[in-house]
């Protein structure tokens, strides 16, 4: 079973947790009894549940690229009138 990132994990609800937590020993199960197949249904499901945390990593990413693209400008702007 692969694990979903830190930064995702961080941003699951507390429902969405749980349900990876055992969707994940269910997992971990089904590789120590050699069910790899049923292992993979497993982890398929478990990429759905992080699907919305993964969104909210990418809208935070998004609004702090923005951040400092804007905060770059200002300063720029803010030389450029010392300058005059």
């Amino acid at each position: 079973m692969r694990h979903a990132s830190v930064q995702v994990r961080a941003l699951l609800t507390e429902d969405e947790r749980n349900r990876y937590n055992k969707l994940f020993e269910v997992g971990k199960y089904l590789e120590s009894q050699n069910r790899f197949d049923l292992a993979y249904t497993v982890q398929r499901e478990i990429e759905f549940v992080i699907q919305p945390a993964i969104g909210r990593l990418q809208e935070k990413g998004r609004q702090r690229g923005n951040r400092e693209y804007l905060d770059d400008i200002l300063s720029r702007s803010k030389n450029d009138q010392e300058q005059l």
